[in-house]
Formats: C-alpha cells, sequence, structure tokens
C-alpha cells in the first residue's frame, strides 16, 4: 500500500558493519576464551558470580545495559504515529511475534528436550533449556533488524513502526508469556525475579534511551546527531555482549568441554524455530499481497531475537551456572549465519512480491 505520508525520521542507515557480519565468529572466539578463563582462574569467575543482589548479578547487569541502551536510543516512539500506514505488515508482524513464536519455541523445547534428546540430557537439564528457548522466543528482535531491514532495501518508516509496537508490546507482554509458557513446562516462576528483569532490562534502558533520543533532537534538530551519538556507543554495546558471553562460558566451561555436543542439541530447535517462523510470517506476506518492502522486514523480526534480554532474565533467573543461559548464548551463537541466510532468500524471492 502506497502512501503520501513523510516520514521525518529513518532507520539507521547503512548495512551490516564488519562486527555484525562476523558476529558468530566473535560470539565463538568469546566461548573459547570463557571456557580457558574459567579452567584457568575459577576462583575469580566464582568472586564475579558472588556479586549480586536480588537474584540480579551485578556485573552482568553493568554489560546488558551496555548492550541494550545504544539500541534503545534508536527506538523512535514518534513513528507510533504512522502506526495506520502499513496495516498489514503489522498484523502479520504482531500476530507471529506474540501468537506464535513464543508459543512454537515453547512446543520446539519440549519436542527435542523431553522427547527427541531426552535420552542424552537429565530432566533437570532439559527443563533449564526449554525455559532458554522461551526466553528467546518471546522477546522479537529490537536493533539487529534495522540491519536486516536495510539489508532487503526494507520501507525505513515500517521497520521503525514495528520495532516501536513490538517494544510497547514487550512492556506489558514479555512477562506474562514466559510466565505462563515456563508454568505449561512445569518450571517454578519466580513472578518478582521475572519482573524486576523486566524493569531492569527493558523500561529503564527504554525510557533511558527515549530521553536521550529526545535530547539529541533537540540539540540537531534532525536523527544525525542520534546516529552520531550511537555510532560514538557502540563499542561499548560489542564490550558487553563479548564480555557477557566470557562470563557465561567461564561458568559453562567444565559442562562443554565434557560435553560437546551439547551446542549442537540447543542449536537444533533454534535453527528449525528461525526458519520456521520466517517461512510463517513471508508466506502470509506473500498470500495478504503485502509489498516486498514491508514483508521483509515484518518476517525478519520474528526471526531474530532481542537475545540481550533473553540472556540477561536467563541468568536473573536461573543463573549464571545454568541451562537456560547456556541456550540464550547458543541463539546468539547461530543467528547471525540463519539472519543472512534468510535476506540473501529475501531477496532472491523479491520477484513474487507486488512492488510499493
Amino acid at each position: 500500500m502506497a502512501t503520501d505520508t513523510v516520514m521525518p525520521t529513518e532507520a539507521p542507515a547503512g548495512g551490516i558493519g564488519f562486527f555484525e557480519k562476523w558476529l558468530s565468529l566473535w560470539v565463538a572466539i568469546c566461548i573459547a576464551a570463557g571456557i580457558g578463563l574459567g579452567s584457568f582462574f575459577p576462583d575469580v569467575f566464582e568472586v564475579l558470580a558472588s556479586l549480586e543482589y536480588a537474584s540480579v548479578n551485578l556485573v552482568v547487569a553493568v554489560l546488558i545495559w551496555a548492550m541494550v541502551y545504544p539500541m534503545m536510543v534508536n527506538v523512535d516512539f514518534a513513528s507510533l504515529r504512522y502506526i495506520g500506514d502499513r496495516p498489514k505488515g503489522l498484523v502479520v508482524t504482531i500476530l507471529v511475534n506474540w501468537l506464535v513464536k513464543p508459543f512454537s519455541m515453547a512446543a520446539l523445547g519440549v519436542l527435542f528436550f523431553e522427547g527427541v534428546f531426552a535420552d542424552m540430557i537429565s530432566p533437570s537439564d532439559a527443563q533449564e533449556y526449554i525455559a532458554g528457548l522461551i526466553l528467546l522466543g518471546a522477546a522479537p528482535c529490537t536493533a539487529m533488524v534495522f540491519v536486516w531491514s536495510q539489508m532487503t532495501k526494507g520501507d525505513a518508516t515500517y521497520t521503525l513502526v514495528q520495532v516501536s509496537v513490538n517494544d510497547v508490546i514487550m512492556i506489558f507482554a514479555f512477562a506474562p508469556i514466559v510466565a505462563f509458557l515456563l508454568g505449561v513446562t512445569d518450571i517454578t516462576v519466580p513472578w518478582d525475579t521475572l519482573l524486576i528483569s523486566v524493569v531492569l532490562y527493558v523500561i529503564i534502558p527504554l525510557a533511558a534511551g527515549a530521553l536521550t533520543r529526545k535530547m539529541l533532537i533537540k540539540e540537531d534538530g534532525n536523527t544525525s546527531a542520534v546516529d552520531k551519538f550511537t555510532g560514538s556507543v557502540k563499542p561499548f554495546s560489542i564490550i558487553g555482549l563479548l564480555g557477557t558471553v566470557v562470563l557465561l562460558f567461564g561458568f559453562q566451561g567444565q559442562v562443554i568441554l565434557e560435553r560437546p555436543v551439547l551446542i549442537a542439541i540447543i542449536a537444533v530447535p533454534l535453527l528449525i524455530q528461525s526458519y520456521g517462523i520466517f517461512i510463517i510470517a513471508y508466506g502470509a506476506a506473500w498470500l495478504w499481497r503485502i509489498p516486498f518492502n514491508v514483508a521483509a522486514p515484518c518476517a525478519l523480526i520474528g526471526t531474530s531475537n532481542f537475545f540481550e534480554l533473553a540472556v540477561a532474565v536467563a541468568i536473573s533467573l536461573f543463573g549464571l551456572h545454568s541451562g537456560a543461559a547456556l541456550a540464550t548464548v547458543v541463539g546468539v551463537l547461530v543467528e547471525v549465519p540463519v539472519m543472512l541466510s534468510l535476506v540473501a532468500l529475501a531477496n532472491a524471492t523479491r520477484g513474487y512480491f507486488a512492488a510499493e
């Protein structure tokens, strides 16, 4: 659907950067570093693990905030005024992200960890891996979707709107959906810890990002100051992500060394979920004759995950040593190769969709 409305702001420009392109490699290197450091300096990691308050590890909290805050500055809630410009794409985005994805991820977790791989893992570990997958499934992408959208020449206005809408929904829906699915899989839900995690890792960074964005635009009059600011703080986001991976695998190192096939086991349902969700959303967009520049980003946002939030909540709920935290980091490991393959698939099938 074409529109004459002109959007005053655009999604962050530029294709995938050097760091993002090789994210899986950096994560793999940090996994190796974490395992090595955890083996040689276990006492240091135990001290870091003890630095917590109200089930929140303070070191990890700082690293997660460093990851999340820069991307929250890019979220433009003013774009919500354009929510009616691309209604079909938003309908697909919302339905797939919130009514399909969390439940299909939970179902795949149960299928593989309590069924297919039941003889390879203990029941307690299975429950934690399922919990990690649920956390990933309930958190649609916030930042990287701007990159995937740009790589498919997606509509910038629509991408901003869908990210803003999903972040608003996430504030209210993430905790209830996670609690419901954890309850269905017989995992005890510490509601206080879950709600604290949402406040710490969604509401506070989102509010800080919105305030920062408002101040930057007020000073500059346009979004160029926002782009410059997020570019300057991006290294902190990178350090936060890689530091978190090192810490997690520092604690998980012994488990990984004893059972190296564990990573592959966890990756299987994640891969099936990623490609399955893309097919559902992309297929629905094609059937509904949604233009490609909206169809591509509306399918990609559900396929990609807000893994920073998932990692943080997994640590808060289950601990640094947990299988849930391990599962969320495996999600980081597989995400970029999967998303790049789906971007290529989308671009190759552009001709099957209506033009703008």
